[in-house]
């Protein structure tokens, strides 16, 4: 039968051991071990035929309670990793809406941009086209201001044209009355 509750042999020694050795200030554990012990001990009877079958029971007892702990911590966890997957999805839904929101946005911004892009280009293509009428306008001021002191050059010249003219009749005359 002590092949049948190897274990239990060993627990008890171990419980012996500590009982034989109390420590210098037992903690709350330990009172509770010395009295959950002294009660089974107790309860468990004199006869050494029972002995082994009250400690099974207790140990049965024991993983019953066990058993019941781990299932409730396995509904506890599947409740909890459901939880988790529903609040994960309730989450990736929200970033999945500001995503949305964001690209929006995103077109939105680049639509204003191009208008603004668009803008600056016709700005930019009127400065050009303004800056070449600049230009042209102050070549054609300058050509007109070299044209208007070519004929103030051409009109002195006529002038002068006109008296050497005069001259000129005036000498042909002289030399007319003298050859006479």
């Amino acid at each position: 039968m002590s092949s049948m509750y190897p274990r239990t042999k060993e627990l008890s020694r171990t419980r012996k051991s500590l009982s034989d050795s109390p420590p210098s200030s037992p903690s709350p554990t330990a009172k509770n071990f010395r009295h959950d012990r002294a009660s089974r001990l107790d309860s468990g009877g004199g006869d050494s035929r029972d002995e082994p079958l009250g400690r099974t029971s207790s140990y049965t007892r024991r993983e019953t309670r066990l058993a019941a702990l781990n299932k409730h911590e396995d509904d506890t966890s599947s409740r909890d990793y459901k939880k988790m997957y529903e609040d994960a999805l309730a989450e990736n839904d929200k970033l999945k809406s500001r995503l949305d929101d964001s690209k929006q946005e995103l077109t939105k911004i680049r639509t204003q941009l191009d208008k603004v892009t668009q803008k600056q280009d016709r700005v930019s293509e009127r400065s050009t086209v303004l800056e070449s009428e600049k230009r042209e306008k102050q070549a054609l001021e300058k050509r007109v201001m070299d044209m208007e002191e070519e004929l103030k050059v051409l009109t002195e010249l006529k002038s002068d044209n006109q008296r050497l003219k005069d001259e000129n009749g005036a000498l042909i005359r002289v030399i007319s009355k003298l050859s006479k």
